[in-house]
């Protein structure tokens, strides 16, 4: 992999990954249609390192709390009840379906997911899963001309099991072409939260299990046509573009719909469709070196 390679691969990493169109799987398009290799799974998670740092630094705040609170639930019984602290042990249970799953498909997860007629297929079915899931919440948000506006859920309320559901969607994400983001913040919003508590728990949940993700991949770089510089260099290009990105999406899902999103996805599925079926693009493009 050239310097280049990695910075285009760390820039799009950056302005994806908390975005609802996925992150890997612009990875994967991105080498596809430069005709450059596969940068494959430990890239993908190494280089996801970055940006969950710009998540650390932009939720510090709310981290140090759930952190200072959790700990002091281990030994303090009235602790327990703080919502802080729970919220530390609803981020550990959210983790655990991810965790599994991500060891167990791990040769799926590098071999047949990275297919791109697969990948096409998520980013259309997982857009328009988000497209009903977006409606249902304006619907509820602005009431309409026979309905009253409904009060959404918000952090407050989250249980044990809505955090089992996060977590599960979370792992679909190891599909390349779901998103991380896009599945937990549509099932936050098809279990009624608001969008700004399904983006928020969906950017919390994602901390241990993208920075384990990463640590674990770490003993395949230098395999292949990968190598640490490169590798390292994408990761802080993808910190710094991330922040960014996070900041400007916090303040976007406030006011706006993800409707631009859905849109993207479904024309972009469209897109990979036709082109591996006109014979354009090979469906395992750059997979033999990568």
């Amino acid at each position: 992999m050239s310097w280049f390679e990695s910075f285009v691969l760390g820039l799009v990493q950056g302005l994806t990954e908390f975005l609802p169109i996925s992150s890997s799987a612009h990875l994967r398009l991105t080498a596809a249609f430069a005709g450059w290799h596969d940068p494959g799974a430990a890239f993908t998670a190494i280089t996801q390192i970055g940006t969950e740092t710009a998540v650390l630094i932009y939720f510090r705040k709310d981290i140090a709390r759930i952190l200072s609170a959790w700990f002091r639930s281990l030994t303090d019984r009235a602790m327990r009840s703080n919502h802080d602290a729970q919220m530390g042990w609803l981020v550990i249970v959210g983790s655990i379906p991810i965790g599994v799953l991500g060891l167990t498909l791990k040769d799926q997860i590098e071999g047949p997911f990275r297919d791109l007629r697969l990948i096409a297929t998520t980013l259309i079915v997982m857009g328009i899963v988000l497209g009903v899931a977006d409606r249902l919440a304006a619907r509820d948000e602005t009431g309409g001309r026979h309905r009253v506006v409904k009060e959404r859920k918000t952090l407050k309320d989250l249980s044990v099991k809505d955090g089992l559901i996060y977590g599960f969607c979370q792992a679909m994400a190891l599909i390349p072409g779901v998103s991380r983001s896009g599945a937990t913040i549509s099932g936050g919003l098809l279990m009624g939260y608001t969008r700004e508590s399904a983006a928020r728990y969906s950017f919390l949940l994602a901390i241990p299990a993208v920075l384990a993700s990463g640590a674990y991949e770490l003993k395949d770089v230098g395999e292949g046509h990968v190598s640490w510089g490169p590798t390292i260099f994408a990761t802080l290009v993808a910190f710094v573009v991330g922040y960014a990105v996070i900041a400007w999406f916090m303040k976007f899902i406030t006011t706006k719909s993800f409707m631009p999103f859905v849109i993207y996805r479904i024309l972009l599925g469209i897109l990979i469709f036709a082109l591996v079926w006109s014979g354009a693009l090979s469906p395992h493009a750059g997979e033999s070196a990568g």
